[in-house]
């Protein structure tokens, strides 16, 4: 295989989010070209109840997809269509929000350790406006495959002859949570018309430390190696989509007059019509 490089790092940042919700985010215009097809990365994690437990009350998404990831501690999701369900440690939430979904997310307890990530993933012209879905997965259904050195939790796309449970469409979007011991490393095959990224958030790699995103380029497989102490990290790839952004808020659209309309129908009562 034909290694990629590590060809720029992005650092996590201190932000809030929802009602008072402490996050680390990575985001923003240019965090959107270098992750393409992915738009927006966060991370919560705290054990302190007043860090989230205002959590996140009803807002409207519309033109992408949500994926929340529950490591510690557990999250309700309520939706306008009257879905209900609460995402416990270990699972995983894929929301296609497409033409409309308002819904809220609020965490399931007032203090104890919450740790989870929410990423962002963009949707072809095509795909925008599609009627909302959901993909719930349970813990039991995420294969974990050990590692010489590790074992990664395979959330979607292809490993080691394994396939994750969730089926990411025309992005054809992989989602791995990868642990590696101290002095270990491991090769991961990736689709050379692929974007990549790994963020590490446990530990340091021998390139990356923890609340650090590199961004790989050039090759069809990537190296993660540790040194003298452990690591754990999100490796993310997909099909970038080659069409403008418009981004406000909880909208990404294709044009600045979508992104108007989005707004126009959730103030009249449309988006979710």
């Amino acid at each position: 295989m034909n290694t990629r490089k590590l060809v720029q790092v992005l650092d996590a940042r201190p932000s809030s989010d929802g009602d008072g919700v402490k996050i680390r985010r990575i985001a923003g215009q240019q965090a959107m070209r270098i992750m393409n097809p992915f738009l927006l990365l966060d991370e919560i994690r705290s054990e302190e109840g007043a860090d989230y437990v205002g959590g996140f009350p009803s807002h409207p998404h519309r033109g992408f997809e949500t994926i929340t990831y529950m490591l510690e501690g557990a999250m309700r999701h309520r939706d306008h269509m009257g879905n209900e369900g609460v995402i416990a440690s270990g699972d995983v939430q894929w929301m296609t929000a497409g033409r409309g979904v308002i819904h809220s997310e609020m965490p399931e307890q007032e203090d104890g350790l919450l740790h989870g990530f929410q990423l962002w993933l963009n949707l072809p012209a095509a795909r925008k406006m599609e009627p909302a879905a959901y993909q719930e997965i349970s813990r039991e259904q995420i294969p974990l495959i050990p590692l010489d050195g590790g074992s990664l939790r395979l959330i979607a796309g292809n490993f080691g002859g394994s396939t994750g449970p969730v089926d990411s469409g025309s992005t054809e979007a992989s989602y791995m949570d990868l642990s590696l011991q101290a002095n270990a490393s491991v090769e991961i095959p990736v689709n050379s018309e692929h974007n990549a990224i790994v963020l590490v958030f446990e530990g340091a790699t021998r390139e990356l430390g923890a609340g650090q995103m590199g961004v790989y380029r050039g090759g069809d497989s990537i190296v993660l190696a540790t040194a003298g102490q452990a690591a754990r990290m999100l490796v993310l790839a997909g099909a970038p989509i080659d069409e403008p952004i418009a981004h406000y808020g909880p909208f990404v659209m294709n044009t600045s007059e979508e992104i108007e309309q989005a707004i126009r129908d959730y103030n009249e009562g449309r988006l979710v019509a």
